[in-house]
């Protein structure tokens, strides 16, 4: 039994954490369940071994941005915008904004999908109310309530644990072609598409630049080497865990389409993934599933808009109402609803945008944490700065890959 004082000690280091859950929300949103679904469907349990990459070199990437704002007490944005000129920090600032506005669009379809499917309501419809749900949860999206704005966001990953894990309580996987499905390979033209898909947009680049915000926002600037080091101790059990949730339900969602779906026809989309859960596991699950493809919606379209503002403070030095923000961005994703463009089709879209901000992201931060200059004594050692200069590199060489792809058909 643990004594008093290591009790008192556990509990102090569990109240630190909790920025890289709202991170992690990124993981689990509505393109990412698309995606693994469609894999599911199609190739069984082939590609799981897909995830279980991505999910290490999404461990490296988000503890490095963590790590610089814990050390430096600036966010990624800030010190891209004290380093760049001004020029180039505007447009910088742009493909960023970009890249967080297409994201946003896709987390509003996603929660738009989820409320036509449990409540029967029109896509633009269900568009507003998970904008003005999601406006709600950024009132709380501040130094004052930060921590109660991630007690919220850990109360909605654990609703979407719950409506994506469910399914394989009723129909648990094949142990067999799980462990079979943990061997790299691939199968045609494409699983290519589908593994460049789901490795190289794994990594969200509002997800990066939000966490170093995100920790400097909860802890501060530590003022001696000590706090350093017990904040960056916390920070790594805090990553891996929040990691490892978020990619438990990545895997769950590719082994519930093997397990009940694979082979269906009509299973390419979320509402036909839906239907056929609903055929193949019940109604109940069905519904399950939607409650936690809503709660991925709303939570991830809350996490965008903070990365949205968290980005052009750190570069431009200006802000904007948090919720001026949320009214502009969800314009044109209830555009998009209203014109009757498939939604699915729209997921995809937003995918591929986001490949393209991810190298803005991923090549600097792994710069400044190898900098010695900036970092000091909490420099990046030769396993990170290779680890993370391998999942760069296989991150920008994929994400090419799947804009060729989707560019060529």
């Amino acid at each position: 039994m643990l004594q008093p004082g290591h009790r008192r000690s556990l509990a102090r280091a569990a109240g630190l954490m909790g920025p890289a859950f709202v991170a992690a929300i990124a993981y689990v949103d509505p393109g990412n369940v698309a995606a693994n679904i469609t894999a599911g469907a199609k190739y069984g349990y082939l590609l799981v071994w897909v995830l279980l990459v991505a999910n290490v070199m999404a461990v490296m990437v988000q503890y490095q941005s963590a790590k610089l704002g814990v050390v430096t007490g600036k966010s990624l944005p800030q010190t891209l915008g004290l380093r760049l000129p001004q020029r180039s920090r505007l447009l910088f600032w742009g493909q960023a904004e970009l890249v967080a506005g297409a994201t946003d669009i896709a987390e509003v379809i996603g929660g738009a999908i989820a409320l036509n499917l449990l409540f029967g309501l029109p896509l633009p419809v269900g568009g507003v109310i998970v904008g003005v749900v999601s406006m709600a949860l950024l009132t709380m999206a501040n130094r004052r309530r930060q921590r109660r704005f991630e007690f919220v966001i850990i109360g909605l990953l654990a609703i979407i644990v719950i409506g994506f894990v469910s399914g394989l309580l009723v129909n648990p996987p094949d142990v067999g072609g799980l462990v079979n499905g943990m061997v790299p390979r691939l199968a045609g033209t494409e699983t290519v598409l589908l593994a460049a898909s789901m490795l190289g947009a794994t990594v969200m680049p509002h997800a990066i630049y939000l966490h170093s915000t995100l920790v400097i926002d909860r802890h501060g600037l530590p003022d001696n080497e000590r706090r350093t080091r017990k904040l960056l101790s916390i920070t790594r059990v805090d990553v891996v865990i929040a990691l490892v949730i978020a990619g438990t339900v990545n895997i769950a969602l590719l082994v519930l389409a093997a397990t009940s779906l694979y082979g269906r026809e009509g299973t390419d989309s979320i509402e036909g993934a839906h239907a056929a859960v609903g055929d193949a596991l019940g109604p109940v699950v069905a519904a399950v599933f939607a409650v936690g493809l809503l709660a991925s919606g709303i939570a991830s379209t809350s996490v965008g808009a903070y990365a949205g503002g968290s980005i052009m403070e750190g570069l431009l030095k200006k802000q904007i109402p948090m919720l001026v923000r949320r009214s502009v961005t969800l314009i044109p994703a209830v555009i998009i609803l209203a014109a009757g463009i498939d939604p699915t089709t729209a997921l995809v879209i937003s995918q591929v945008v986001l490949s393209f901000g991810i190298p803005f992201a991923i090549i600097p931060l792994r710069r400044y944490t190898a900098d010695k200059a900036l970092m000091g004594p909490f420099v990046d050692g030769r396993p990170l700065r290779w680890g993370s200069a391998a999942a760069a590199f296989a991150i920008v060489v994929l994400n090419v890959v799947l804009i060729y792809l989707t560019v060529t058909g």
